[in-house]
């Protein structure tokens, strides 16, 4: 189970900007060294929601987690939880879930029916933090079986920098796409800094259409550095310019519609890999040379077709990550419902390589000649997926001509792209 934060009206919703936003999912194949993120092994995951209860309100709060939790057990992955009350302090409670993997507790979390069914504790709660794990390890005495005996534990630890990854995504109203655009690109960007072991490392904003991606990386807490953001006048200002353009109305100064918004604007970062040669990671946002450019890709997703898209583009990345050819240096997947964003640091043109940039490379056979294009096993699985008609491309996926068309309809237009100065 997992309870959205109460939203503070004077910081812009930064708590629901943080809701449950830990970009760090479980779990990584322990095969490949430049994999630090990934949500697709099948590890069990433990999540750790820390809740400030309202003073005299801990009968309320109990009432309600008791009238939701038969609700949340018959969600599909959920395993268990377990309530707990602080021993010193009684309004500091601790809930802990455990899930059969990251898939169904994202795709929990993100939903309207996640809002809907921890509405209740809302009024109860002042404050929240969520943390998330896959297991690794466990030991059980005899006396007390596990309830997910037998239940897949990753082998390995994933190896990465203390960076985090999260992105939003939200539309506007058609005819406003040049206004926001202007919005976007102009915005006073905030400090840096957040504390002594938290830095906001790099904002990336795309606009496709009228879809608006933005991409942070942190070092350090992403919670404290979302609240520090939000708490910004330029930022501020900002958002109350965007607010008569959204297709989704929202009014920051009410709780309850800035929790709705964020919560449907959340997209999980769900694999990230670096290549050989940016394989140090060490700085979080800078893995790349002088010749790096980022890019952004929206594909043109199969209705129901999302989750395996996503997984499919972590596959391919994660076996190009040592590939001698491959000009991408780092790729990020963020992923929820039909929405599949993938975030590219590639040296060079990305024209020249448009498989690899894609995340297609890997699906190329004997018979493609050395051709990046993918090959006729690869083709029937992303065409299954990839809804290229909708995108106005036609061709085979055997051919580098309908890969650089693809490659040029699903690519978004940068809006921003600042770093911090180190």
């Amino acid at each position: 189970m997992t309870v959205s934060p109460v939203v503070a009206t004077d910081a812009v919703s930064a708590d629901a900007l943080s809701m449950d936003a830990t970009a760090a999912s479980p779990a990584a194949t322990a095969d490949v060294g430049g994999v630090s993120i990934s949500a697709f092994d099948g590890a069990r995951v433990r999540v750790v929601l820390m809740l400030d209860v309202h003073d005299g309100m801990q009968q309320e709060f109990l009432n309600a987690y008791e009238h939701i939790r038969d609700r949340v057990a018959a969600v599909p992955g959920h395993v268990s939880d377990q309530l707990c009350q602080s021993l010193e302090n009684p309004t500091q409670w601790l809930l802990t879930s455990e899930w059969e993997s990251a898939a169904p507790f994202l795709a929990w979390v993100n939903s309207e029916e996640h809002l809907d069914t921890v509405e209740p504790l809302q009024d109860c709660v002042r404050d929240t933090r969520s943390l998330r794990y896959s297991v690794l390890r466990e030991t059980v005495g005899d006396q007390a079986p596990s309830a997910a005996a037998g239940a897949a534990l990753r082998s390995a630890p994933r190896i990465g920098s203390n960076v985090v990854r999260h992105a939003l995504t939200f539309t506007v109203r058609p005819g406003s796409e040049d206004e926001v655009a202007r919005l976007l690109s102009t915005y006073e960007s905030p400090e840096a800094r957040v504390d002594d072991s938290t830095r906001l490392l790099r904002t990336s904003l795309f606009l496709h259409g009228n879809r608006v991606v933005r991409a942070v990386e942190v070092r350090g807490d992403l919670q404290a550095a979302l609240r520090h953001v939000a708490r910004q006048p330029g930022v501020r200002a900002v958002e109350q310019a965007l607010d008569p353009h959204l297709e989704q109305d929202r009014d920051l100064r009410d709780p309850q519609s800035a929790r709705r918004f964020f919560t449907r604007a959340a997209m999980p970062a769900v694999h990230h890999v670096t290549s050989a040669d940016g394989a140090g990671d060490t700085d979080g946002a800078d893995v790349t040379g002088a010749q790096t450019r980022r890019i952004a890709l929206l594909y043109p997703v199969r209705p129901g077709a999302g989750p395996e898209l996503a997984r499919l583009l972590a596959r391919q990345d994660a076996s190009a990550a040592h590939a001698p050819d491959n000009p991408v240096r780092a790729a990020t997947v963020f992923h929820r419902d039909d929405l599949v964003v993938r975030l590219v640091d590639v040296d060079g043109d990305p024209e020249e390589a448009p498989a690899f940039v894609l995340g297609l490379h890997g699906c190329a056979d004997a018979s493609s000649g050395g051709s990046t294009a993918a090959g006729p096993a690869g083709v029937a699985v992303a065409e299954r997926l990839l809804d290229t008609a909708a995108a106005g491309v036609d061709g085979l996926l055997t051919e580098d001509r309908t890969l650089s068309l693809l490659l040029a309809r699903a690519r978004m237009t940068p809006l921003t792209d600042r770093r911090s100065s180190p």
